[in-house]
């Protein structure tokens, strides 16, 4: 039974409790939340997660970080090094994206060692799986998805990126609306040219009931891909993207009606003016299903600074609703991301998440925050560090500079405006 289907049936499961407790809120309502669609939790039931979550209404917003190989870097122990920073500034999901070689054993040791919830995109396997074989790489069908889909639920993988809203109508908009930037979704890619090569429905709508069967069998979030979100901010909420988006929103009735959990995935690259008008549209059409942002990004110019582009159009987009972030780091568009790419993009995303959730008035994060300035209203420098949101860097910065005054800091020293206050008010 799926955590859908027994909050269908009113029934409070273990991992509710515990998952509710950690979000100060009554199970009662994160299992209601649940049976609406609202909300999902991210636990293959044959996985056991040291560090499950919930995404939805009402919680905390999340944070989801993405790793793995590519065809020009592909190594086990780096991608362990990443997973591992993931965690430690304070992920709440995983992603492993591998397109590089002997990925089942890349996927099993992120599995082995992640005590967070792990999600994948097949259809990379499967494209991937094809060129091995001595094949083309779109030379797959129906079967080749089923096995791989299988083969990874059986592994453990928490939830799938399913892009099932790439169709032959939804590509057509393309054609009548033209873009910029076509199809940047690497999965949207694969399958847009799937479809042209084989003259055929993307299977992974077609075949859609298939495809639910599996993730209903191992509790497996499906999480439906924006295969046609936009590269560009000239090409935002265009005909294409909304084409795509109303399909995703029918799937997502199916999916629930099978008793199986979805979350919807969007932009993408977006004007600012143009993010909360995104969420709510998302919110109409897919009844309330959780929202997995990538972002948005909310300009093309800032290479080597995509987290910030990023993180700015992330704290819109939760705090319109948005549920869960996807972070992005300084090398997005330039490069596989390093170590220090992984931490920046992760913390970027992390400040975003907290600020949307002040808005949320989501009282954990009310309380952090008034604990931090407590802390400086005291000008108590321990507790500082120790309510930052990166306490090794907050550290590192106090160590390197401090002052004669150790109860300031070597911006204002002697001129403390809270220290001035304290003692005129003595």
């Amino acid at each position: 039974m799926t955590q859908l289907e027994s909050a269908k049936k009113n029934i409070i499961t273990p991992l509710v409790r515990s998952i509710a407790g950690k979000e100060s809120i009554p199970a009662s309502t994160l299992s209601k939340t649940i049976k609406q669609g609202k909300a999902v939790i991210l636990c293959n039931n044959k996985h056991r997660l040291k560090n499950p979550c919930a995404v939805g209404f009402g919680l905390r917003t999340k944070v989801n970080a993405n790793i793995g190989t590519s065809t020009d870097a592909s190594g086990l122990k780096e991608e362990l090094k990443k997973l591992n920073a993931c965690v430690k500034y304070g992920a709440d999901a995983v992603m492993d994206l591998s397109v590089g070689s002997c990925l089942q054993k890349i996927r099993e040791g992120i599995l082995k060692h992640c005590p967070i919830p792990l999600g994948t995109v097949p259809v990379y396997e499967i494209a991937v799986n094809a060129r091995k074989n001595k094949r083309h790489f779109l030379d797959f069908g129906i079967h080749d998805i089923l096995k791989t889909l299988e083969e990874q639920a059986k592994q453990g993988v928490d939830f799938f990126t399913i892009h099932s809203g790439v169709t032959r109508k939804s590509l057509a908009q393309i054609k009548i609306q033209p873009r910029l930037m076509g199809v940047v979704s690497r999965g949207g890619a694969i399958l847009s040219g799937w479809i042209k090569r084989n003259n055929k429905e993307n299977p992974f709508y077609e075949y859609f009931d298939r495809i639910l069967d599996i993730a209903y069998a191992y509790d497996v979030t499906l999480s439906l891909g924006d295969g046609l979100r936009p590269g560009s901010i000239f090409d935002a909420t265009d005909k294409a993207q909304i084409a795509e988006l109303r399909i995703l929103g029918e799937l997502a009735q199916r999916a629930q009606s099978r008793n199986v959990q979805v979350m919807i995935e969007g932009p993408g690259h977006v004007r600012l003016n143009e993010i909360e008008k995104n969420i709510k549209l998302e919110k109409k059409l897919c009844h309330g299903a959780p929202f997995y942002v990538l972002g948005p990004l909310v300009t093309d110019i800032a290479a080597g600074y995509d987290h910030i582009s990023s993180g700015i159009g992330a704290a819109i987009a939760a705090s319109a609703g948005a549920d869960f972030i996807c972070y992005v780091t300084p090398a997005e568009h330039l490069r596989l991301p390093s170590l220090e790419d992984v931490r920046e993009g992760v913390i970027a995303a992390k400040i975003a998440a907290h600020a949307a959730d002040l808005v949320k008035n989501y009282k954990p994060a009310i309380e952090w925050d008034m604990n931090m300035s407590r802390a400086r209203k005291k000008r108590d420098w321990k507790k500082q560090i120790k309510y930052s949101i990166d306490p090794e860097r907050a550290a590192i910065f106090r160590k390197s500079s401090l002052p004669k005054e150790s109860r300031a800091c070597t911006m204002c020293g002697k001129y403390c405006s809270i220290k001035i206050m304290d003692e005129s008010l003595k």
